[in-house]
């Protein structure tokens, strides 16, 4: 790491950088061919490759990939085909995912949108019950009417078009012989098998988790998926597309009309979905550049609470200071004000993505926090022609999954994926569940007489809060990737992690095992037991008293191109992952 006045200097390289943030000209596109120039043999100098992913098996999926000479993309294909097995309450060829990828050799970044879209057939009352009121999150879970197009498999597609190296029909022998021959429960998989969230009793769950005299597994048993196995071959040997066209399709649009509230999935809604490539959003946080999605993810919230992060002293303080954490906390419920307000589908209603990132709208924010925490923030209102949108009223799950590859040639894989909520819609098809991203829509369309920007539409994808990121040096060159599941609190999971990293001079090991706080509107969770008691007294002291955990916990994982070519990975001990590194060849 540099040390300050080095750091202070190599900053003004990245003037240039700031004029390209202010500049954008979609609320779905930056200009990142204004970054720094690259030098596109970084990475590849190093010849070092490696996979981090939330369980063992997918890990070595990725890394088989590798060995044989595949790309990161055609590894991110053989990971995600393991998770959706072997980590099914997270992620699975039911779901949507984000991407964003590094090419090595010519320093360019791509975005990839795999989330899920809504059918024709949706209404911004859907989750209104017959009494006017919003559904239960419960009840709108299980629905038929939770489910979205699946993107996952679709968006690895369009990447594996443009940055594939192996076969298409390669990238699932791992997986397939895994659900074949069987594998070994794991401990989160076992745990969320026997819990008590409502789609783990729905029968298709039973029927996937149960033992041969009936009793759900258990960690440790040996549990075989024939009907994945079946799947997988078949998305092999027919591409990407065989989730959204013919028979797949059609049992996946059939599954969502059954009760309890069937949907309105037809194949038509399948066939026509399509994934999307664009250009990140990045922006400048101290010497480095940070790649993100745009909306609809909320990778540009991310970007704002490291803009009003910035304009802290958090940098010189360290993880055992109170300070710091309330720093963190207060730029945390500002950043969520603001996108619970704005944030949603570009495509359908204006986000105000240069607004929110405008360095004069940023130092107003910054300037609202004080000495102790207060009431919950309200949303500013960033400079954008758009209206003012109604309060959100969006209820998150934690149902996620991310994991991080790079190749031998210095191509960089940085993907979050997910079903949503433990299980998606506790709904199964041929071996896997599908999603119930379309929770993730507030359930209610007007408040306060004003249009809410994340309401339901058809076609329209929902808000999410995956935002793979990418760490670009003052020079344009990788240095970090990183990202996290945990529904809403990914953004200060996110953050955390640079923050360590970038501000303290962390290992990326140290920077995930920070403790996880998530601060959000007048709710403040966090690891106790992680925190130094000193901490906890200083921020009650501040106005922030912690409540225990929330949700499933994070799943960091990331890597860092050190000098010399180095890699160093994390993973995340709050999960079963690990980092794997092929070494030089």
């Amino acid at each position: 790491m540099m040390n300050r006045p080095a750091a202070a200097a190599a900053g003004l390289l990245l003037i240039a950088t700031l004029v390209l943030v202010g500049c954008q000209q979609s609320p779905r596109v930056a200009e990142t061919e204004a970054l720094p120039a690259v030098q596109a043999d970084s990475a590849r100098a190093a010849s070092r490759a490696g996979v981090a992913a939330s369980n063992p098996l997918a890990v070595e999926a990725g890394l088989a990939v590798l060995r044989r000479g595949g790309s990161a993309v055609d590894a991110a294909v053989a990971v995600q085909a393991a998770l959706g097995l072997v980590e099914p309450q997270s992620s699975g060829l039911g779901g949507g995912a984000f991407l964003v990828h590094f090419d090595g050799r010519t320093g360019k970044l791509t975005a990839f949108d795999g989330r899920e879209a809504a059918p024709a057939g949706a209404t911004p009352d859907m989750f209104i019950g017959e009494d006017g009121q919003p559904l239960s999150y419960a009840d709108a879970v299980t629905s038929g009417r939770s489910t979205g197009a699946p993107g996952a498999i679709a968006m690895l597609g369009l990447a594996h078009e443009r940055f594939g190296r192996l076969p298409w029909s390669d990238l699932f022998a791992s997986a397939i012989q895994a659900a074949d021959q069987g594998f070994i429960v794991p401990k989160r998989l076992g745990r969320f098998a026997n819990g008590k969230f409502p789609q783990a009793g729905t029968p298709d769950a039973r029927a996937l988790f149960s033992r041969p005299d009936g009793t759900p597994v258990q960690a440790g048993d040996t549990l075989r998926n024939p009907a994945y196995a079946r799947t997988l071959r078949t998305i092999a040997a027919e591409g990407p597309r065989a989730l959204l066209d013919g028979p797949i399709a059609a049992k996946i649009a059939a599954r969502t009309h059954k009760q309890p509230r069937p949907g309105t999935m037809t194949t038509a809604d399948l066939a026509a979905y399509r994934p999307h490539a664009v250009d990140p959003l990045c922006r400048p946080y101290r010497v480095y550049v940070v790649c993100v999605p745009p909306p609809p993810s909320s990778g540009v919230s991310l970007l704002e609470m490291l803009a009003i992060l910035e304009r802290t002293d958090i940098a010189s303080r360290g993880a055992g200071d109170p300070q710091a954490w309330f720093l963190f906390a207060e730029a945390s419920r500002l950043m969520y004000a603001d996108r619970d307000r704005y944030v949603a589908d570009p495509a359908f209603v204006r986000v105000p993505v240069a607004g929110l990132l405008d360095p004069a709208y940023v130092d107003g924010r910054a300037a609202l926090i004080g000495s102790r925490a207060g009431p919950p923030p309200e949303a500013g209102n960033p400079p954008d022609p758009a209206a003012r949108p109604g309060r959100d009223a969006t209820n998150e799950a934690a149902g996620t999954s991310h994991f991080v590859v790079v190749d031998r040639d210095g191509d960089v894989v940085s993907m979050t994926t997910t079903v949503e909520s433990v299980f998606g819609s506790g709904r199964a098809v041929d071996g896997f569940f599908l999603n119930n991203q379309l929770t993730d829509f507030s359930f209610r369309a007007v408040e306060d007489g004003k249009p809410v920007a994340n309401a339901v539409a058809p076609g329209k994808r929902p808000r999410s809060s995956m935002s793979p990121i990418i760490v670009l040096d003052q020079s344009g060159r990788f240095f970090a990737a990183l990202g996290s599941p945990g529904g809403s609190a990914i953004l200060d999971y996110n953050a955390k992690t640079l923050v360590g990293l970038l501000d303290w001079g962390l290992t990326m090991q140290q920077a995930i095992e920070l403790p996880n706080l998530y601060a959000r509107g007048a709710d403040f969770y966090g690891e106790l037991s992680r925190f130094p008691p000193e901490v906890l007294t200083g921020l009650s002291e501040r106005g922030i008293v912690l409540k225990a955990g929330r949700g499933e916990e994070s799943g960091l994982h990331g890597v860092v191109l050190r000098s010399g070519g180095m890699l160093e990975g994390g993973a995340d001990p709050r999960r079963e992952g690990e980092w794997i590194e092929l070494g030089p060849r």
